[in-house]
C-alpha cells in the first residue's frame, strides 16, 4: 500500500471512476467525493470509500481530507457539455471554476501537497496549427474551455504561494471503457462520438449525426485525437508519482496519442467491429468546431514513463461496445 490517500472528486463519473481503478490497482488508498448528479455509486470500486457531497462543501471536504489522511487530490468533478456551457455559462463558471476554487482552498488549508486537475483541449479553442502543443495560444471559444483555463490559472498562482504542486492534464477526446468491464461511460445523453456510435450499434439510437462534411480534412469530416480512458487514467497515476518525486515542480501536459481519426473513420471502425453499418445522418457544422484537434504529446512522453497500451481505434471501439452491452443488461 502506498503512503497516503488520494481524494478523487467526480470519482463516480466516467473518467474519475477509471482513475479510481488505476489508483487502487497501483496500491493507493482512495476516497471518492461525488454528488452523484451525473455519477453512479455503483461505478465506485468497493475498495474505495465514497463520500456523497459537493466539492464546495468546505466543512465536509476538509473533514474528509483530515479523517482520511489525504495527501493528494485528483479533481474530475464538474460540468462537461460544451453546448450547454454556451446556453448556461453561469452553471459552468459555478460548477467548474468557483467550486474548484473552493476545493483548492480546502486542499491548501488541509496541507494537501499534490493536485492533479482534469483539464481539456478546449482551452486551445480553434488551434492555429495541428498538432497542438502546450504553449499554443489558449483562446477558448466556449465557457466550458474558459472555466477550465481559469482553474489552471488558479492552480498556477496557488502553487506559487503555497507548498502545493500540480499537474493539469489537457484531455483530447476520451473514449472506450475499462478492458476488464469494471467501468465505462454510463451517463445518459452523452455527446462523445464513440459513445454515441456504440449506442447506435446496440440499438439505443437509430442513427449517428455527422456534423459537417466540408472541413479541411481528407474526407471532409472533423478529425480528433481519441485516447482510451484506461490509458488516460494511467497517465494520472504517473503524474502523481512525478509530483511526489519533484515537489518543487508543477506541470501542464496534453493527454492524447498524437494522431487523429475523422468522424467517418471512427464510424467505419464501428462498422468493422460490429459487421453491420450504422446509419449516418449528414448535418450542418456546429459553431466553433475546428477542422482537426490532435495533441502534440511529446511533453507527456518525455516527462512521464507513461506509454499508451490501448492506442488502437478498433480496440477502443470494442471496449466501448462491450461496456454498452453490459450497461444494457444492467438497465434491462
Amino acid at each position: 500500500m502506498r503512503d497516503g490517500c488520494v481524494l478523487v472528486t467526480g470519482g463516480a463519473g466516467y473518467i474519475g471512476s477509471h482513475a479510481v481503478l488505476a489508483l487502487l490497482d497501483a496500491g493507493w488508498k482512495v476516497v471518492v467525493v461525488d454528488n452523484l448528479v451525473t455519477g453512479f455509486d455503483w461505478a465506485v470500486d468497493k475498495r474505495a470509500k465514497l463520500v456523497v457531497a459537493n466539492i464546495d462543501d468546505e466543512a465536509t471536504i476538509r473533514a474528509t481530507m483530515g479523517d482520511n489522511g489525504v495527501t493528494a487530490v485528483m479533481h474530475f468533478a464538474g460540468s462537461v457539455v460544451v453546448p450547454e456551457s454556451v446556453s448556461d455559462p453561469l452553471k459552468y463558471y459555478r460548477n467548474n471554476t468557483v467550486a474548484s476554487r473552493s476545493l483548492i482552498e480546502s486542499a491548501v488549508a488541509s496541507g494537501v501537497k499534490h493536485f492533479i486537475f482534469s483539464s481539456t483541449a478546449a482551452t486551445y479553442g480553434i488551434p492555429e496549427q495541428v498538432p497542438v502543443s502546450e504553449d499554443s495560444p489558449k483562446v477558448p471559444i466556449n465557457p466550458y474551455g474558459m472555466s477550465k483555463l481559469m482553474t489552471e490559472f488558479m492552480l498556477r498562482d496557488v502553487a506559487a504561494a503555497h507548498p502545493i504542486n500540480y499537474c493539469a492534464l489537457r484531455y483530447f477526446n476520451v473514449a472506450g471503457a475499462d478492458p476488464q468491464g469494471r467501468s465505462g461511460q454510463s451517463t445518459a445523453g452523452a455527446t462523445h462520438l464513440i459513445k454515441i456510435a456504440a449506442e447506435a450499434a446496440t440499438g439505443k439510437r437509430d442513427a449517428v449525426s455527422v456534423f459537417g462534411t466540408d472541413f479541411a480534412t481528407e474526407d471532409g469530416t472533423g478529425v480528433r485525437d481519441y485516447i482510451h480512458v484506461t490509458d488516460l487514467a494511467a497517465a494520472h497515476v504517473d503524474a502523481l508519482d512525478l509530483l511526489i518525486a519533484r515537489p518543487e515542480e508543477s506541470h501542464t501536459m496534453n493527454a492524447g496519442y498524437g494522431r487523429g481519426f475523422s468522424v467517418l473513420q471512427v464510424l467505419d471502425a464501428v462498422d468493422r467491429v460490429t459487421n453491420r453499418k450504422i446509419e449516418r445522418r449528414l448535418e450542418g457544422r456546429r459553431a466553433g468546431d475546428p477542422d482537426a484537434l490532435v495533441a502534440d504529446n511529446s511533453k507527456i512522453l518525455s516527462a512521464l514513463p507513461w506509454r499508451p497500451k490501448h492506442d488502437d481505434l478498433e480496440g477502443i471501439v470494442k471496449d466501448a461496445l462491450a461496456w454498452e452491452r453490459k450497461l444494457a443488461e444492467r438497465e434491462g
